[in-house]
């Protein structure tokens, strides 16, 4: 079995152990040799980032046809609309094409840490949260889809990807998870289903045959 370190990415670290400056990577934060980050954050957003140190789960978990639901907290620039939310949730038209329908909501601010630095706000024009889980993970995606439909991000706050939550882990700080199992793909699930779909099928006219065989030699024509 695997293990997973659950990681509250601060802003401005990437995710990568190597770099000019360690304390602006997971070196600065992270001593846990033969772990590896699955996925990535952007230097400018925030929160849960894992790590494991099991190459299958590693590409398990970072690989975009797996569908791993990730969910976002966004600080927008104005009130947004219900139209803008009901956009984000059909799909919005980037420039690398239709993205898939997401879960969308506005939500109250959550508690969360100061950032350093803190975004920039304008004074007469207010902000407003946003809870997003999409089941893909295009580059800057969130930023591009808020942007798209007229309210630019200023703070991205990722919350959790499938099961794994950030929780009160505080920024710099991980949490070790140990016997971490792979749990079956949706396209594993859907062969496996289409398997016993198909050998029920086969069962049903393989039994219907035999009575039919039968039925004919009772009654023959």
């Amino acid at each position: 079995m695997a293990s997973i370190l659950l990681f509250n990415k601060p802003f401005g670290v990437l995710s990568q152990f190597s770099g000019e400056d360690p304390s602006c990577t997971l070196a600065g934060f992270i001593d846990a040799p033969g772990f590896y980050p699955a996925g990535r954050l952007d230097r400018d957003s925030e929160g849960l980032l894992l790590l494991t140190d099991d190459g299958a789960l590693q590409h398990h978990i970072s690989d975009p046809r797996y569908d791993k639901a990730k969910c976002y907290w966004a600080q927008v620039e104005g009130e947004i609309s219900r139209e803008a939310i009901a956009s984000l949730e059909i799909g919005v038209m980037l420039k690398d094409g239709l993205t898939k329908p997401a879960r969308a909501r506005r939500i109250e601010a959550p508690s969360l840490w100061e950032r350093d630095p803190p975004i920039r706000e304008r004074k007469n024009i207010p902000t407003s949260w946003l809870e997003l889980t999409l089941g893909e993970g295009r580059n800057r995606q969130v930023r591009r889809m808020t942007a798209a439909v007229g309210f630019p991000t200023l703070r991205l706050v990722r919350a959790s990807i499938s099961q794994w939550c950030l929780g009160d882990i505080q920024p710099g700080e991980y949490r070790r998870v140990e016997g971490v199992e792979l749990a079956p793909t949706n396209a594993v699930e859907t062969a496996r289903q289409t398997r016993g779909y198909r050998s029920r099928s086969s069962h049903s006219r393989s039994t219907a045959s035999s009575k039919r065989a039968r039925g004919s030699s009772k009654n023959p024509s």
